[in-house]
Formats: structure tokens, sequence, C-alpha cells
């Protein structure tokens, strides 16, 4: 079941309980990073927290600095101590994919940039198997639309140009963004790496062996999914 708006203010509470003083903190995109910012500044204005914070996309700086939060750029920033984000699913390795919000590519960034990646979101996101319910995004260099289309055709994928050739979507970063539909993905590691080689691929939305845990919301509560060590 997709999390409420009850449920995502759960899981924001229960992500922002992570944070601690003088905390330098990644804040994701997307429908649950938005509720977990929102937990955040109400925690900082409560307990005077001194933290500062790397936004991984304009939506979330805008929100973040509306809302009060001190926002860095990651240079200002260096290593990040957390990162708090969504995803759009999650298998049972915590391998994730991310990207439906469009901000796969700052959301990578930030992530590696952090010690500890942590992901909330609804029980419907948990799968047995990346790509079956849900479009890989790839991000790429509009150049090199052509050449992407077609070895990504050659690897499995069906891709489709986001808001289609007459309105494409446009990333943050300047770039498109193909969807593609798999049938399945057994391999995340080596289809990500793949994916990569191919010329004006910037990143795509595999997200793997970075999950430290995952905050999942069922029906009020928060369970705790910790990463197989």
């Amino acid at each position: 079941m997709t999390a409420s708006a009850d449920g995502l203010r759960v899981l924001g509470e229960a992500a922002a309980a992570y944070v601690e003083d003088r905390m330098k903190v990644g804040l994701g995109t997307g429908r649950a990073a938005t509720a977990f910012v929102k937990a955040l500044a109400e925690l900082v204005r409560r307990q005077s927290l001194r933290i500062s914070c790397v936004a991984t996309s304009e939506a979330t700086h805008s929100l973040a600095t509306e809302l009060g939060l001190p926002v860095v750029t990651l240079a200002e920033a260096g290593e990040l101590d957390l990162t708090i984000d969504g995803a759009d699913e999650v298998d049972p390795k915590l391998d994730l994919i991310k990207g439906l919000g469009g901000a796969l590519v700052r959301e990578k960034i930030v992530a590696a940039s952090s010690r500890r990646l942590v992901i909330i979101a609804g029980g419907d996101k948990l799968v047995d198997r990346l790509g079956v319910r849900t479009p890989l995004p790839v991000e790429i260099v509009p150049f090199a639309a052509p050449l992407c289309e077609r070895r990504l055709r050659a690897l499995g994928a069906a891709p489709r140009l986001r808001g289609g050739p007459s309105a494409p979507y446009v990333s943050d970063n300047g770039n498109h963004i193909l969807d593609c539909g798999f049938a399945g993905i057994d391999d995340p590691a080596a289809l990500d790496r793949a994916i990569r080689e191919i010329p004006g691929a910037v990143a795509t939305g595999l997200f793997v062996g970075m999950a430290e845990r995952v905050l999942v919301e069922e029906r009020g509560a928060v369970r705790v999914i910790h990463r197989a060590t």
C-alpha cells in the first residue's frame, strides 16, 4: 500500500531522529524526503540543533530554505554524516531504484558523499526483484540520445524519453531522462556498470550497496530493515 500523508509524516519523524547536533545532512528529493525535511525543520527548531544541509534538487533546496534549514553547497560541506532519501523500489539486499522524481544524479552524488544513507519508504516500495514494477531512469546528455537508446535496447531495455520528444523533461543538470522498462533486473551492479559505459549516459537510478538501512512504514508503524553484513 502506498504510504499515506500520515504514514509519510511518521516516516519523516522517525528519520529525523537519526540527526544529531553538528551533523552535515543530505536531503533527498520526493514525497518521502519532503516529509523528512519538514520533520527535520521542526526538530531543529525544537532542539536548537546546529546542522548544515546539502539538497539533492532545486525543489528540495527551495523547501529547506523556506523552512529555515541552513543549506550549503557540497563543496562547502565536504563529507556528509548522513543522507535521508526515499526510493522507488527496494529489493531484499537493499539495492534500490531511484529517480522517478528526476533527481537521481544529485541524489547519487550526495549519497556517495555520505558516511550513511538511510532510506525511508512505504511498504509498497519493497520488491523481490528490481525493475519488475518500476522503469529504471537513466539520465543522458541530450546530444547522445540516439546512441543511448540503441545501446540500452541492446541491453534488453525499452527506453522511453521522459516527457516525450515535443516536451522532454529537463533535469536540474540540463539533461534528459530515459525511463527504461525491463522484464526484471537480475544483476543490478552489472547492469549499472554496462549502462555507465555508454558515452553520454550520465548515471542510472540503480543505487547498489549504498543504503545502510531502510525505514518502512506499515500501518502507521515503522520497521527498520538493516543491510546484511
